[in-house]
């Protein structure tokens, strides 16, 4: 059976809350093994403490209300950011609403009424560079230094570094952008993936000999244009794919569209959500002269993804159920 992950929010009443938990405090963007770190101390001071273990997080991120005119290109939106969050074993999330009244609240005031007075915590996970409250005055010695007095543990985790390079949202931003697929999913610890409904298209797949199920992404998603190994989540189901992202070169150069094409499937997918994990990076988009010639790199783009989804054939993220 899988657990229940309570979600709560400004709006919940504190006899709903999940008093005396542990939280682990972060943005959060992306779940990455730096965060995993800090969700790992979360859980392991819970069992220690028989104490359930909640991330806490901030939507929208900080990021946007202090430059609202920023293009943003975020790993995860806040559904799929808590989706990462209830597949690690947390039994919830304390998502507050980042606005100008939490920007104003000074850190004192942040432990002392929302962590203590109104949660409760009874301990905090917090990664080395996380800061918080007006000024980002808040840091992680500061939690330390009013451990004892509040009566609350505090662990702070240091950075995750891969091949001597720390483990970083933005680090896996620029990977992204840069078609690093791999290096992107190292970093995340699982395949970096998009949730949308399928929409339809110029329908030029079908007499292309491959059909598309076409999603548009946020307009300041980063990734790199070009054909992917993917692989989709249809519920609990599994289908392997080549997908393209960018402009479509070849016919009109238009506004950026993933457009997915299923490995032995056939059916109807119009209105469905689904969840595309990208495995491998396969080529940069490209312009071709016929179709001729774009059909036969489709059947090459095909043999390569079918290859790199075999070689990682449970490549996918985990991820858990939320309300």
């Amino acid at each position: 059976m899988v657990p229940h992950f309570t979600v709560i929010r400004d709006t919940t009443p504190d006899s709903a809350i999940l008093r005396g938990a542990v939280v682990a405090m972060g943005n959060f963007d992306g779940v990455h093994l730096g965060h995993r770190a800090v969700i790992a101390a979360a859980l392991e001071m819970g069992r220690a403490h028989g104490r359930p273990a909640l991330a806490l997080t901030f939507e929208p991120h900080p990021r946007r209300f202090f430059s609202p005119n920023t293009p943003q290109f975020r790993l995860t939106d806040e559904r799929a950011k808590l989706r990462l969050l209830a597949g690690t074993g947390l039994a919830g999330a304390v998502v507050m609403t980042f606005d100008k009244a939490r920007a104003g609240t000074s850190a004192q005031d942040f432990i002392h009424h929302d962590l203590i007075g109104r949660l409760g915590v009874s301990g905090i996970a917090v990664g080395y560079d996380f800061h918080f409250g007006k000024g980002r005055v808040g840091s992680p010695s500061l939690l330390v230094n009013e451990a004892p007095r509040l009566g609350i543990e505090v662990d702070v985790q240091a950075h995750v570094d891969i091949d001597e390079r720390p483990v970083s949202s933005s680090a896996i931003r620029i990977a992204l952008a840069e078609g690093l697929i791999d290096e992107a999913t190292t970093m995340l610890g699982a395949p970096w993936f998009i949730t949308g409904e399928v929409i339809h298209g110029e329908k030029r797949g079908r007499d292309l000999g491959y059909p598309t199920a076409n999603i548009r992404l946020d307009a300041n998603c980063g990734l790199k244009h070009g054909i992917y190994a993917v692989r989709v989540g249809r519920g609990a189901e599994r289908l392997d794919g080549v997908a393209s992202f960018g402009r479509r070169p070849t016919f009109d150069n238009g506004a950026p569209l993933l457009e997915i094409f299923l490995f032995d499937f056939k059916g109807d997918l119009y209105g469905q959500a689904l969840d595309c994990a990208f495995v491998g990076f396969i080529r940069e988009e490209l312009k071709f002269d016929s179709l001729e010639a774009l059909i036969r790199q489709m059947d090459d783009d095909s043999a390569r993804a079918r290859a790199m989804l075999a070689a990682a054939p449970d490549a996918f993220p985990r991820l858990g159920v939320i309300d």
